[in-house]
């Protein structure tokens, strides 16, 4: 292993995707570019007590490749598994000479175990009220199942990587954080490889009811459910919960070129900050400060980001500080600046939507196409940048792209990759 003192290019060499959109990469950035949303009125368990519930939900069928034992997992380390798999066979990771106990396991999860936790809690009441048993015998690999880096020990374990292992919490900033701590730690020669995983999975009606008190959760729209986020959108109402998983393999550029590896792009610059103003309301001050971060460290001038997938939550205040920071950090740019919120597609994915929506960044500049800020028919006027209403642009030259994470608690995190040279 190098010495920590070392400095390494890092690249991203798999990629993996487990969304409402799609079981795999492909399929789910194949419904992005066409501007499909997969939001749709929440499970009955849920709409039984709020009606009106929408969610962002991954096909029943994602179950299929499990195993008896990794069917009785959390549904969050499942989705973690997954995506993990899809992203190592990307990268041909069989192919790797490196040593086990250098390649790492970092994931990003905002609620861990919450379908776990729900079933544990609904089963006690249930024997408590209705059966006269007691209580407080429950399954005992509930605590495993329900600790936050359950995904992390999974994947570990499952493909025997001994090298460091990371989870992080900060809300919708997780698996993006996760994403630069596993950029600097391979940079920084303390690990050869890592696999960075956000996953979440939190479709319960308790899950459900604690975000409808904080009165974020999107309103249905008329005539049409798939379209009820709308970042940017005079109408918009809130975000759509979602729940999925992403995971991307990181490596030194070293490693890659020597087995003759795919590269998606180069990390090259990671920025973390906090608002230290308040728990909910974004602060522009907080956001302006990750993005320069990360802009310093990548040596690109604002001039030289080709696109910018947004946080875009569809929420009134979010979307317009977003603009007003855009706007402050690009100048002049931010109006020839391509900046699409996915969200309104593959919806709000909290822990796991920073690998996302980075994942999708990534594929943009590989591919050449961006991905639309779908159902943005009437642009809030205080909103003014280019948004890519509602269509994909093919053909793009990107060379470099961002990807920004801001979360309740005021966790900001910017992330920018370029093509690798």
């Amino acid at each position: 292993m190098d010495s920590a003192s070392s400095v390494h290019r890092v690249v991203v060499t798999g990629i993996g995707l487990l969304t409402p959109l799609g079981l795999n990469r492909d399929a789910s950035f194949a419904r992005l570019i066409q501007g499909e949303g997969g939001v749709r009125a929440a499970a009955p368990e849920i709409t039984r007590w709020l009606p009106h519930a929408l969610a962002a939900s991954v096909d029943p069928a994602y179950a299929q490749p499990l195993d008896r034992n990794e069917q009785g997992l959390d549904r969050a380390t499942q989705f973690a598994l997954l995506a993990s798999r899809e992203a190592l066979a990307d990268a041909g990771a069989d192919r790797w000479d490196l040593d086990p106990d250098h390649i790492g396991v970092f994931t990003g999860i905002g609620l861990g175990g919450a379908t776990t936790s729900e079933a544990l809690y609904a089963r006690f009441y249930e024997q408590l009220q209705q059966t006269g048993r007691n209580p407080t015998v429950v399954h005992p690999l509930s605590v495993p199942r329900l600790m936050p880096n359950a995904g992390a020990a999974a994947i570990s374990m499952a493909n025997q990587f001994r090298g460091p292992s990371h989870t992080y919490s900060v809300a919708c900033s997780s698996s993006a954080m996760a994403v630069g701590e596993a950029y600097r730690n391979i940079r920084h020669g303390y690990a050869q490889a890592i696999v960075v995983v956000g996953s979440e999975a939190m479709h319960v009606p308790g899950v459900f009811m604690a975000w409808n008190a904080l009165r974020v959760m999107a309103k249905p729209y008329p005539g049409n459910p798939a379209a009820s986020c709308r970042p940017f959108d005079r109408e918009r109402s809130g975000f759509v919960l979602a729940e999925g998983a992403a995971a991307l393999v990181l490596e030194t550029a070293q490693s890659a070129i020597r087995r003759g590896a795919r590269i998606y792009g180069e990390i090259c610059g990671y920025g973390s900050s906090s608002d230290a103003k308040h728990l909910t309301l974004p602060s522009s001050e907080g956001q302006y400060r990750a993005i320069r971060m990360a802009l310093a460290e990548s040596g690109i001038a604002p001039a030289g980001i080709d696109y910018l997938n947004a946080h875009g939550t569809a929420t009134d205040a979010g979307d317009v500080v977003e603009t007003e920071t855009i706007r402050q950090v690009f100048g002049d740019h931010a109006d020839r600046l391509p900046v699409s919120s996915t969200k309104s597609m593959h919806g709000h994915m909290i822990g796991a939507g920073g690998a996302t929506e980075f994942a999708i960044s990534l594929l943009a500049m590989e591919r050449g196409s961006i991905p639309p800020t779908a159902y943005l028919d009437n642009p809030d006027p205080r909103c003014t940048l280019d948004y890519v209403p509602r269509q994909a642009r093919h053909g793009q030259r990107l060379r470099a792209v961002m990807s920004n994470s801001f979360a309740f608690g005021g966790s900001n995190v910017s992330l920018i990759a370029r093509q690798f040279e």
